[in-house]
């Protein structure tokens, strides 16, 4: 490993489902005081500034053709002071980041892969190194739908020296969580690799997220684990019901594999007062139902996805900051172990997660488009036939329901005999999520 590990999955707040490419320094720190006061005692302790904060002429709904990226002699990208005033003179997000960490918060930035089209246009010298823009660039490896980069061929011998030089900045910025784009789709195994090993010659501990996760094959898993924190597993999600139920799938395949050796990533969580001057859609609350959301909560807690928030926190309304601060069930994204899928059939999907003490957890989603009833068979979920001891339904905090099966039964909705059955109700789209602590 050549990035920052992180123990548990992060946790913390993006500007990209609210902001775009247009989010303002006064808005990264109001949300920045917000987290820190209500969401940081849980755990929530990450600010990242999602992707163009270089472009001055940033707007909602897209990218801009040959934007007039803010940039130093060397094609190191800086902020716009246009939007962050305590950029100007060469600072950089230096005084931005004082400041996030001032408040107990990390530091994170969206960056692209590769070195920009108008470095290159300009043939400006890499810093630290005999070589210019054009001499490492490699326009034929450019991203499919951002026009401000391109590639960089490492078969050049230094190539490297550019992004060495970009770290640089970054650590002396102090930026402490990375968010590098048009990584994943296709997979760019040198560029993974070269910036993995520039960050680790920064001196300065980086985790490094990757990005977008389309197609991504599980055969990658070992090169992953060597060079990233966390890695997205989707494209971007969105408030639809579709783009939620679609990761049930994904985390499937992928959520075994979760570990402090790196951590598959579901996406940012697009809940609360999301739209104001983003890419995709008008200024909302997010549209999902309450028990869409629950779900989508629910599957990212016991996949163990890291947790990134992308409604604008101080408009956002009173339930959304409580479902993020639901702390027994978000202590099922940091205490669980080996999360998996072990029923599928539609319209019901279970999970279950252990803990080291004894304790399981098991989600139910109801994928119909109808509230289902259904007992779950206390052994289909990995707990004994009998004497379970407490199960807690942990969105509610009410004890569940319990109903041993007799030994000489014939249960009419399905549960062994000699099993417990789990009575529970799901909404159209919803979830349950329960823990199981044995007796004694």
């Amino acid at each position: 490993m050549t990035v920052s590990t992180a123990a548990v999955p992060p946790r913390g707040w993006n500007s990209w489902d609210s902001y775009g490419t247009t989010v303002t320094e006064e808005e990264v720190l109001k949300n920045a005081r917000f987290l820190a006061e209500h969401l940081l005692p849980h755990g929530w302790d990450t600010i990242v500034v999602d992707i163009d904060w270089a472009d001055p002429s940033a707007r909602s709904h897209g990218y801009n053709a040959d934007a007039p990226l803010v940039m130093d002699g060397h094609g190191r990208l800086q902020p716009d002071p246009g939007r962050f005033p305590s950029a100007a003179g060469g600072a950089g997000f230096g005084p931005l980041a004082e400041q996030i960490h001032a408040l107990g918060l990390r530091l994170g930035i969206h960056v692209m892969r590769g070195i920009p089209r108008r470095a290159v246009a300009a043939d400006l010298p890499v810093a630290g190194s005999a070589l210019t823009a054009a001499q490492i660039a490699d326009p034929t490896n450019a991203c499919e739908w951002n026009p401000d980069m391109v590639g960089i061929d490492h078969s050049v011998p230094g190539a490297g020296a550019y992004y060495d030089s970009v770290l640089a900045q970054y650590a002396a910025w102090g930026v402490d969580f990375l968010k590098v784009d048009d990584m994943l789709w296709p997979y760019q195994a040198s560029e993974i690799e070269a910036f993995a090993a520039a960050i680790a010659r920064s001196g300065r501990p980086m985790q490094l997220s990757l990005s977008p996760g389309r197609d991504l094959s599980l055969t990658r898993l070992p090169h992953l684990r060597e060079h990233a924190t966390m890695w997205r597993i989707c494209d971007d999600l969105w408030d639809s019901w579709e783009d939620v139920e679609a990761n049930l799938a994904r985390f499937a395949r992928w959520a075994p594999h979760a570990g402090p050796d790196g951590w598959p990533d579901g996406d940012m969580l697009p809940l609360g007062r999301i739209g104001l001057r983003a890419e995709r859609g008008e200024p909302r609350d997010d549209l999902l139902t309450p028990e869409e959301r629950r779900t989508l909560m629910t599957l990212w807690v016991i996949a163990r996805s890291p947790l990134m928030v992308g409604g604008d926190l101080p408009t956002s309304d009173p339930a959304t900051i409580a479902l993020l601060s639901n702390a027994e069930v978000l202590a099922v994204q940091t205490e669980a172990t080996a999360s998996r899928e072990v029923f599928r059939e539609d319209p019901l999907v279970l999970w279950t997660a252990d803990a080291a003490d004894g304790r399981t957890w098991i989600a139910a989603f109801n994928v119909g488009e109808e509230e289902l009833e259904v007992s779950l068979d206390s052994q289909d979920v990995g707990l004994p036939g009998r004497d379970l001891g407490e199960v807690t339904d942990l969105w509610s905090g009410e004890p569940a329901p319990l109903r041993e099966v007799a030994v000489q039964s014939n249960d009419a909705r399905g549960v062994a005999p000699g099993s417990t059955a789990i009575d529970v109700r799901i909404p159209r789209h919803g979830a349950v999520l329960l823990r199981h602590v044995p007796r004694g």
